[in-house]
C-alpha cells in the first residue's frame, strides 16, 4: 500500500467499532394515520433526500411504519433547532400499545419496553403540537414545523438481509406537495429556502444539535446507552491502533 507523502501531520487513527452510526442528520416528525383515523407523529433522524424522493430507515414493527404500508401517506415535518422540548417529548414514545407487552423474543418491540418507552395515543396532544390539514393527504402537518412536505409511498426494501438481525426496512417516498414558513424563504425568490434562516434540529449520535454548533438542549433519547444499539450494528471487535 503506498504511503502518504505530506509535509502536513498525519492524524492518528484508531480502528473502533460504533455501536451505531448516527453521524448527523435531521431530526423528522413523521405523521401518519391511524387506523381510528387519528394521526401519529413519530420523531426519528434515519433520512435523506435525493430529487423529491426521501428514504426513511423504519423498524418494521412501528406504528408509524404499520400505517405508512397500510395507507401509503404520510408528512415529514422537519423540526428546527428551536424544537428540542417538542422533540424530547415523543421521544420514547410510542404509538403502539403493544409494546407495553413484548416479550423477549420480540425484537425490537423488547428493545423499546426495556428503556422505557411509553404508549402514547394522542401525540398532538402530548407534544402541545398543531395539527394543520394537508392539501393531498390524510395525515395532518404539523403547525411548528416550518417545513412540512406531503408525501406518498412508492418502494419499500429490506434491509440486512445477510445478517440474521432482521426487522428494518428503508422506504421511499415521493415528496407530492412542500409547505414551508414565511421566515425561512428566500427574500424575491418564488421557490428557494434561505440556507441563512432555516435552522434544522440535527441529531449526532442521539444528541440533539442546530447548525451554529453547540448543543441546543440534553437529548432525552440519549437516555439509552450507545453500546444498547450494538445488536442491531456491527459486533464489538478489539481496538487496534493505526
Amino acid at each position: 500500500m503506498a504511503s502518504i507523502q505530506t509535509d502536513e501531520p498525519v492524524p492518528k487513527h484508531q480502528t473502533i467499532s460504533p455501536a451505531i452510526f448516527y453521524w448527523g442528520t435531521p431530526v423528522v416528525l413523521i405523521t401518519t394515520e391511524n387506523p381510528d383515523l387519528t394521526f401519529n407523529i413519530a420523531p426519528m433522524s434515519s433520512a435523506w433526500w435525493l430529487g423529491n424522493r426521501c428514504m426513511l430507515g423504519l423498524g418494521a414493527i412501528s406504528q408509524t411504519t404499520i400505517n405508512l404500508l397500510r395507507t401509503k401517506q404520510c408528512v415529514l415535518n422537519l423540526a428546527s433547532d428551536s424544537m428540542a422540548g417538542v422533540v424530547n417529548a415523543l421521544a420514547r414514545t410510542t404509538g403502539s400499545a403493544e409494546i407495553l407487552t413484548a416479550q423477549p423474543d420480540e425484537g425490537y418491540k423488547y428493545f423499546k419496553r426495556m428503556n422505557g418507552y411509553v404508549y402514547v395515543h394522542d401525540k398532538f396532544g402530548h407534544a402541545k403540537l398543531t395539527p394543520l390539514e394537508s392539501d393531498l393527504v390524510r395525515p395532518a402537518r404539523i403547525m411548528e414545523c416550518p417545513a412540512q412536505m406531503e408525501a406518498e409511498l412508492v418502494g419499500v426494501y429490506e434491509m440486512m438481509q445477510d445478517a440474521d438481525t432482521k426487522g428494518f426496512i428503508a422506504l421511499e417516498v415521493k415528496v407530492l406537495r412542500t409547505h414551508v414558513h414565511e421566515d425561512i424563504r428566500m427574500e424575491g425568490r418564488e421557490n428557494r429556502i434561505d440556507p441563512n434562516k432555516w435552522r434544522p434540529m440535527i441529531m449526532s449520535f442521539q444528541e440533539l444539535y442546530g447548525l451554529k454548533g453547540g448543543k441546543v438542549e440534553e437529548s432525552k433519547l440519549a437516555g439509552i446507552g450507545e453500546e444498547e444499539y450494538r445488536a442491531f450494528s456491527n459486533a464489538a471487535e478489539v481496538e487496534v491502533v493505526n
